[in-house]
C-alpha cells in the first residue's frame, strides 16, 4: 500500500514511471489490491501526463501474464481494434476477419462488447449463431477447422473486473483502451490493429516491437474510424521485423470508390449481422469495399500477398467463391459442437 501511494504521489512527473514502478503498479491494480479511488488517481494521472511507451509495454506484459491463454497455430493473426471511434459503424474488422479466413489466413480474433457503437464483435457473432462461451481448447479447434476462432475478452481477462467499474464511472479513455488489442490471449505475433487516434499508432507499434511481434499494421482512418477507411485516406504505421515505417493509404489508388460515412453506419447486432450475411452472399456497395480493404490488410500482414492491392483481389475471390461464408458456417458448426 505504501509503495503504491508513493508512486501515486509522483504519477504526473514528466519522465513517467520506472520499469519496476510500472510492473508493481499494474500488478497491484490487476490483483485487486488497489482501491477504486487509487485506480482512478492512477489512470487519470497517466492520462493527463501522457502514457509512455515503457508504461504501455509493462502494462501489456502484465495483462498478458494474467490472461487465460489459448493455443493457436504459429501463423495466426488478430484483427482486433481499440474501438472508441464513436461512429456506430457496421462491424468491419469482424467481417474482414471472416473474409481473410476464407482466403486461408488463420485468425485468432480477440474482441469484446461495444462501448462506443451499438454492436461489438461479440454481439454480432452471437447474432450470427457463433457460440462464444466455450473452452480454450474449443477455440483452438475452431481455428484449426474453420481458420477462425473468437476469444471473448471478459472470459480471458478476469483481472479486468478490478478496473471495469472505475473505467465505466470515469467515462473517458484511459491506458486500458489501447491495451486490449495488444493483450491477445493466443499471444499472436502478427496483427492488424485499428486505433481510435492516430497519435497512438507509433507508440503502439513500438510497444509491439518491444514485445516481440513480427508483423503489424496500426491503422487509423482520417474520418476517425479505427479501421482502414474508404471515405478518405488512412494513416498507417507498419512494423516489419523490427523496422517501423509510416505511410498513408488512399482507397482510390487501390481501385476502390470513395464512400460516404452514411453508407457505413450500422445499427444493432441483428441489423449488422444481416448486413454481414448480405456481404458474404455477394452484395456490392460501400460496406463490401471497406471490408475487402481491411481483409486485404490482414492478408498482407500474414504474407499471403505482397501488397494491399493483391490482398483486395484475394479478398474479392474469398467472397465471390463463397469461401468467406463457408468460414462462417464452419465456425458456427465447430463452436456449437
Amino acid at each position: 500500500m505504501k509503495k503504491f501511494e508513493e508512486i501515486l504521489s509522483k504519477i504526473s512527473q514528466e519522465n513517467g514511471l520506472s520499469e519496476d514502478e510500472c510492473f508493481f503498479s499494474f500488478n497491484y491494480i490487476l490483483e485487486g489490491k488497489a482501491t477504486d479511488v487509487q485506480i482512478e488517481k492512477f489512470l487519470l494521472g497517466l492520462r493527463s501526463r501522457g502514457e509512455t511507451i515503457q508504461e504501455i509495454t509493462a502494462a501489456t506484459k502484465v495483462m498478458r501474464e494474467k490472461s487465460s491463454k489459448v493455443s493457436a497455430p504459429n501463423n495466426a493473426i488478430d484483427t482486433c481494434g481499440t474501438g472508441g471511434s464513436g461512429s456506430g459503424k457496421y462491424n468491419i474488422s469482424t467481417a474482414a476477419s471472416l473474409v481473410a479466413a476464407g482466403a486461408g489466413t488463420t485468425i485468432a480474433k480477440h474482441g469484446n462488447r461495444s462501448l462506443s457503437s451499438k454492436s461489438g464483435s461479440s454481439q454480432v457473432l452471437e447474432e450470427l449463431g457463433v457460440k462464444l462461451d466455450i473452452e480454450s481448447r474449443k477455440i483452438t479447434e475452431c481455428m484449426e477447422k474453420s481458420n477462425i476462432g473468437f476469444m471473448f475478452a471478459p472470459n480471458h481477462h478476469p483481472a479486468m473486473k478490478f478496473v471495469g467499474p472505475v473505467r465505466q464511472r470515469l467515462g473517458v479513455r484511459t491506458i486500458f483502451n489501447i491495451l486490449g488489442p495488444m493483450s491477445n490471449p493466443a499471444n499472436v505475433k502478427k496483427q492488424v490493429i485499428g486505433v481510435f487516434d492516430k497519435k497512438w499508432l507509433k507508440p503502439m507499434a513500438e510497444t509491439l516491437k518491444n514485445l516481440g511481434s513480427i508483423r503489424a499494421l496500426l491503422v487509423n482512418g482520417s474520418d476517425g474510424f479505427d479501421e482502414l477507411t474508404t471515405t478518405g485516406i488512412s494513416y498507417v504505421v507498419e512494423l516489419n521485423n523490427n523496422n517501423i515505417k509510416t505511410y498513408e493509404i488512399n482507397p482510390q489508388e487501390l481501385g476502390l470508390k470513395l464512400s460516404k460515412i452514411d453508407g457505413l453506419i450500422g445499427g444493432d447486432p441483428k441489423q449488422n449481422a444481416e448486413k454481414i450475411i448480405q456481404l458474404l452472399d455477394g452484395e456490392r456497395g460501400p460496406y463490401r469495399d471497406i471490408v475487402i480493404l481491411n481483409s486485404a490488410a490482414a492478408l498482407y500482414v500474414d504474407d499471403k500477398v505482397k501488397n494491399i492491392k493483391d490482398g483486395i483481389d484475394l479478398s474479392i475471390h474469398s467472397i465471390d467463391k463463397g469461401l468467406a461464408k463457408s468460414a462462417l458456417e464452419k465456425l458456427k458448426k465447430v463452436s456449437n459442437s
